[in-house]
């Protein structure tokens, strides 16, 4: 136990780091972009100078397109993918005598069937880096969103009694108002994982890790209000009804760092020989990240894969296919699908490739909304989004290397790029990390 120690001490430390100061928040900062002043406050310059049908600040930061681009950005940060629980040379054990199962130093987000072996540890450290370049395939540099006017009912709005039919969009003249916003987003993230697992009994590994996230966000917003409700104007940024403003630009940046959700894992190899391997793994993630700074999802998330793995002289190829359990509404359940080899291409060098997928289950949970359909004065759809509308399957490819200068001691390289376009997503993402069994 006192070899344990030390990692426990590190673990508790890192957990009870700081986040960052409650007027750093993250998500108000991307909501700050859609904030043009409040008219309700007494200023001149509001979001929209019109009564009761202004949309406050307070509106506008629970919208959909906030909440959206907000849960979606969490979502991105929160998968960062985590190295292997098992590592260079593993074991089966007849009798209590190990006998080498493994010719590779074996693969670096997926998993292989082997354990580690009682008693033995394995402790690394990774850190991935990578900037967000589309949404749904949409250049995060070019997303454009329409707010519309509420439907509003007024007196003396009775289509029975020859008045105008208030339950029609469009009635009044300026519900037929809108906003576009044109967002220019840059968000960059770096995440530190330290992860250990420990050989618990010849057929149990557990492990625990630890992510520890920098997040840096830039982001612009040019809007413009269309009023198509005729003049003199209902609604607009500054000036007057007969000579209003129209349009309005904002920027905002924030930076968060902090503790991201924590994961433990249990794996139980089921089945092993020379040259196969079957196992089960699960592995819980819990909200320990801020929310507020999208260092974390806010929720309990619960993966379980089946794993096989096989060793046909250097060459090991596997298989890991699960499910992702995540609680909490609006949040879609997912099928997990990983294939690929690991192949040693000298005494210290493996090479490892994977085609690494999550699939939707359900539908669209986290969605903008559909095309919104206006009646008077003539029949027009706007499009609230020029987001797509699609499944947010993800689909990556993954290369990287292992080198081994020592048989303890690993140094690990990979690439990862996406091979479809669901989600919010980095061109690359760069992972560098070290490991040390023991």
């Amino acid at each position: 136990m006192r070899r344990f120690l030390p990692l426990l001490c590190l673990a508790l430390a890192i957990v009870s780091l700081p986040a960052t100061s409650e007027a750093q928040r993250l998500r108000h900062r991307i909501a700050e972009l859609f904030f043009f002043g409040d008219p309700l406050s007494g200023g001149s310059a509001g979001t929209h100078q019109h009564g009761t049908h202004t949309l406050p600040s307070s509106t506008i930061a629970n919208s959909a397109a906030v909440g959206f681009l907000g849960s979606t950005m969490a979502n991105a940060v929160a998968n960062v993918p985590i190295g292997a629980t098992t590592s260079g040379e593993t074991f089966r054990f007849e009798g209590g005598v190990p006998y080498s199962t493994a010719t590779s130093a074996g693969p670096i987000f997926a998993e292989r069937g082997q354990t580690l072996g009682r008693g033995r540890i394995l402790a690394g450290l990774n850190r991935s880096s990578f900037r967000f370049t589309t949404l749904r395939g949409r250049p995060l540099s070019d997303i454009q969103i329409a707010l519309l006017h509420e439907n509003v009912d007024y007196e003396g709005c009775d289509a029975e009694n020859g008045g105008q039919d208030c339950s029609l969009l469009g009635v009044p003249a300026y519900e037929n108002d809108l906003t576009r916003f044109a967002l220019n987003l840059d968000l960059g993230v770096n995440v530190t994982t330290f992860y250990t697992t420990i050989g618990i009994t010849d057929h149990i590994d557990f492990g625990v890790v630890i992510p520890m996230q920098q997040i840096d966000f830039v982001g612009s917003n040019f809007a413009q209000i269309e009023a198509l409700g005729g003049a003199p104007a209902s609604h607009f940024f500054g000036g007057t009804p007969t000579n209003p403003v129209l349009q309005a630009t904002t920027n905002a940046r924030g930076s968060a760092f902090g503790v991201g959700d924590v994961a433990a894992r249990l794996k139980i190899n089921a089945f092993s020989t020379e040259n196969s391997a079957v196992a089960l793994m699960a592995d819980a993630r819990f909200p320990t990240g801020d929310v507020d700074d999208m260092l974390g999802l806010g929720h309990f998330v619960l993966r379980s894969q089946a794993i096989i793995s096989s060793r046909f002289g250097a060459f090991s190829p596997h298989l890991n296919t699960g499910f992702v359990y995540r609680a909490g509404e609006a949040r879609n359940h997912a099928l997990l699908a990983t294939a690929g080899f690991d192949h040693l291409l000298g005494p210290r060098v493996t090479l490892a490739l994977d085609v690494v997928g999550e699939f939707q289950v359900g539908g669209k949970l986290l969605d903008m909304g559909g095309p919104v359909t206006f009646e008077a004065p003539f029949r027009r759809i706007v499009n609230p989004s020029s987001i797509p509308d699609m499944r947010d399957d993800v689909i990556n490819g993954s290369v990287g290397f292992k080198f081994a200068p020592t048989r303890s001691f690993m140094l690990v390289t990979n690439a990862m790029v996406p091979l479809n376009t669901g989600g919010m997503r980095a061109s690359h993402t760069w992972t560098l990390g070290l490991e040390y069994a023991f």
